[in-house]
């Protein structure tokens, strides 16, 4: 989605669809309830847009810098002293980030399964 908004395209609303279909799809599988899954699906679109609006430190345009608080808030082993953890996990991100950039739309979802770090 980010990638898209940064190539200047819609992202495709059947693509967005099928991932939150999917998701239910498995909660339901779970063993959970009505109730419990349309509770867990409007918790996991607030997580997917807190994400997707703040994972990107607002910086040079041309460059893709991880938002390290964000990170640590939904992934607090990352915040190790030495900080080695979240070295490498900010580093295979952003080469993912740029990997994906280069892909074509079209090819994203499909191509990013041959990404290799």
């Amino acid at each position: 989605m980010i990638i898209s908004k940064k190539k200047g395209k819609k992202f495709d609303q059947k693509i967005y669809d099928l991932f939150f279909h999917n998701i239910e799809y498995n909660l339901r599988e779970l063993g959970f309830g009505d109730v419990s899954v349309n509770k867990k699906m409007k918790d996991l679109n607030k997580l997917l847009y807190d994400i997707l609006l703040k994972i990107e430190e607002k910086t040079k345009k041309n460059s893709f810098n991880i938002n390290k608080s964000l990170i640590i808030k939904y992934f607090k082993m990352l915040d190790d002293a030495k900080g080695d953890y979240y070295r490498y996990f900010s580093s295979y991100f952003t080469k993912f980030f740029n990997f994906c950039f280069e892909l074509p739309l079209e090819n994203m979802i499909r191509d990013s399964i041959n990404f290799r770090y």
